[in-house]
Parts: C-alpha cells; sequence; structure tokens
C-alpha cells in the first residue's frame, strides 16, 4: 500500500461509520458513472466469445467449439478447476502484439463506460511463454493499450506480473528475469491461479527479488485457501494487497490485522459466486469486512467469464446485499486510496469522485 493511504481506524469506529451512511440507493447510472480504480482484473480473463473467434480466425486456431454460442454456453462452469480448464484453453488465441492489445482496448473501452479512472491490469505471462510467445509481446501489446487509453479514454494504470502458483518457482524466477527486460512496464507482481495446495512460502525468493527491483507485491490468497494463506501472503511475500481474501474473516486477529494495517483486500462478489467461494451472493462477507474496519474494494477479476463488470458487481451487490450511495463512494475512495497510482493521480481521482457525489 502506498504511502498516501488513509490512515488506520480502529474496527470499531469504522463499523460506526460504515453504520452511519445515507439510505438513498444509487441507481444503475449512477453506480457505472462512479469514478473507481479496478485493482483486480486479469486481462486475459476479459477475452469475450466474440473476440476468441475473431482471433481465432486472424491467427488460424481451431477452437474447440463450434459457435460463438457454443463457446458462451462453456463460459457456465462448476467450480475453479473447471472455470482454469476454459480459460488456458482459449488463450491459445492470443498469439501477436496487436492480439493482446486488441484484448486490452476492449477490456478498457468497457471499463470506461463502468466508471473505471485507473486500472492494474494483472496478467500470465507464463500460460503466453508456455506456448511460445514472447513475454515483449505481450507486455508491449497490452502496455500499448495502455498508453492509448490513458491518451484518449483518460484512463491511467499499469502492469501487474502474475505468478502461477501451480507452476514450478523456477519457472516463476525465470519469468521475473525475462519481464525486467520491461521493467518501466511493470507495477508489481502478483500470485494466481489454483490456490488450494500452493502457499504463498513457495514463491517467498522470488517475490524478495522482485522487491528489490522496487515491483510492488500484491498475491491471491483465502479465496479457496484457508486464512493461513493470507498470513503467509503478508509476512512472507511482503504483499501491500491481498486479492480475494475473503476467509480472513476466519481469523478475528488477521482481521483486526488488516484493519489496523488498512491493507487493502481487493474483493470480486460476482466472481467469488460463479466459483462458489460464497454461492450464495446474499452471504457475502464484503459488508462484514468493511464493517470490521477492513479497506475492502470491488473488482471484477474475470468479467467476460463470471458474468459482470467492476458496475455490474457494484449492481449486484446493491440489489442483493444493499447499497447505499454514501457506501459505493466509499468502496470507490478505498480503490482509489489502496491504488498505485501517484499522490498527484489521486488526487485527481479524489477530486472526480467529489463531483460524482455533488
Amino acid at each position: 500500500m502506498t504511502d498516501s493511504t488513509a490512515p488506520a481506524s480502529s474496527p470499531s469506529r469504522a463499523s460506526s461509520a460504515f453504520s452511519a451512511f445515507s439510505a438513498s440507493s444509487p441507481s444503475d447510472d449512477a453506480l457505472r458513472a462512479l469514478p473507481k480504480a479496478e485493482l483486480h482484473l486479469h486481462i486475459e480473463g476479459t477475452l469475450e466469445p466474440e473476440l476468441a473467434f475473431e482471433l481465432a480466425a486472424r491467427n488460424g486456431v481451431a477452437l474447440p467449439f463450434a459457435s460463438v454460442d457454443e463457446l458462451a454456453a462453456a463460459y457456465d462452469f462448476a467450480d475453479l478447476q473447471s472455470f482454469l480448464d476454459l480459460y488456458y484453453a482459449t488463450m491459445a488465441v492470443l498469439q501477436t502484439e496487436d492480439d493482446f492489445a486488441e484484448l486490452t482496448r476492449h477490456y478498457l473501452r468497457r471499463a470506461s463506460e463502468q466508471g473505471v479512472r485507473h486500472a492494474e491490469l494483472f496478467f500470465d505471462p507464463q500460460a503466453h511463454t508456455a506456448r511460445g510467445v514472447p513475454i515483449e509481446t505481450v507486455i508491449d501489446g497490452i502496455g500499448g493499450a495502455l498508453d492509448e487509453a490513458e491518451r484518449d479514454l483518460g484512463i491511467s494504470g499499469g502492469l501487474i506480473l502474475c505468478f502461477l502458483r501451480d507452476q514450478p518457482v523456477a519457472s516463476a524466477d525465470r519469468t521475473l528475469s525475462a519481464a525486467l527486460t520491461r521493467r518501466e512496464r511493470l507495477l508489481g507482481v502478483g500470485l494466481d491461479s489454483a490456490e488450494v495446495g500452493y502457499p504463498p512460502s513457495l514463491f517467498q525468493d522470488v517475490f524478495a527479488r522482485a522487491r528489490a527491483e522496487g515491483l510492488h507485491a500484491v498475491a491471491h490468497a483465502g479465496e479457496e485457501g484457508p486464512a493461513g494463506y493470507v498470513v503467509e501472503a503478508l509476512d512472507l511475500l511482503g504483499a501491500e494487497r491481498i486479492d480475494h481474501g475473503i476467509r480472513s474473516l476466519d481469523d478475528p486477529a488477521l482481521i483486526e490485522r488488516l484493519a489496523r494495517d488498512r491493507i487493502p483486500l481487493t474483493v470480486c462478489p460476482l466472481s467469488n459466486q460463479r466459483l462458489q467461494a460464497t454461492p450464495d451472493l446474499a452471504l457475502h462477507p464484503l459488508h462484514s469486512l468493511a464493517e470490521a474496519g477492513v479497506a475492502v474494494t470491488i473488482n471484477s477479476d474475470d468479467p467476460a467469464y463470471f458474468g459482470g463488470y467492476i458496475a455490474d458487481n457494484f449492481i449486484a451487490v446493491r440489489d442483493t446485499l444493499g447499497l447505499t450511495s454514501a457506501q459505493a463512494e466509499a468502496y470507490a475512495r478505498t480503490s482509489i486510496d489502496a491504488s498505485f497510482a501517484s499522490d498527484a493521480r489521486k488526487a485527481e481521482l479524489r477530486r472526480e469522485l467529489e463531483a460524482w457525489r455533488g
């Protein structure tokens, strides 16, 4: 978390403030217009079926689906592993720098319509280099589209390289070395893919290398894995944000620590529902975490697969858990505070948020 993040507040004060919000409920349009930062977004997870078929035709890739509709139907998966199997299969259409740029442009245009003003994009280079795609192709394509978005859409952002935790640690180490040829493009490193059985501790050394290069550190933990993985990510990886982290509620001492140290959680409600982490969205712990004083943000994760981009997640929270305008503003403000944007950019975004309220 950057130095400009708001100071710590006790869980009791945060709970009081959260429950004291006004009762007005924002409209769909208001939630789409709400200026916000997206901090948990896998760019490969924005590959819509239509674009997948377009890129497959361009690159001569045979997808194992007869039509766009058949592929769209396959997006109705049952659990994390079935999602990952589909996720990596469709990724085969991404081959050139232009492909990665086009994928990113599609997301950023959609994100702009959903109120995203700053986006920190996860990407999975090992899934591409394993197919023979140079890491420079991946980074330059995504990064070039981000440059365009800053110029044309007013969206700032950067790239967070995620290591696949179910791949050997040596592969992560090689990937970091290769990516450092594009160091200026990278905000940080992260850790994703199947969580159970792959604790953060495995990646302690490669994260230490990344931090020594001045990169920020984040990590997926406490989604399908236990609260103890969150503790490991903090203590051993130096994680400044925790991606998901919803199982932190299983450990009261951890919740107290997250609240005290203002360690943000990048929560993804529709993703948690689709992957059965919280099968009933009405029981999602989002508000409980916020009421405990934890810095919580709302994000979309892999929106093409999980049925909603970021404003869609805000709308689903409003419809299922209840969400006032002041709560929506608080979640958006936390996303700005928890981002790795410069202090000057954060100040700009906070002014936009004040104008939304006004």
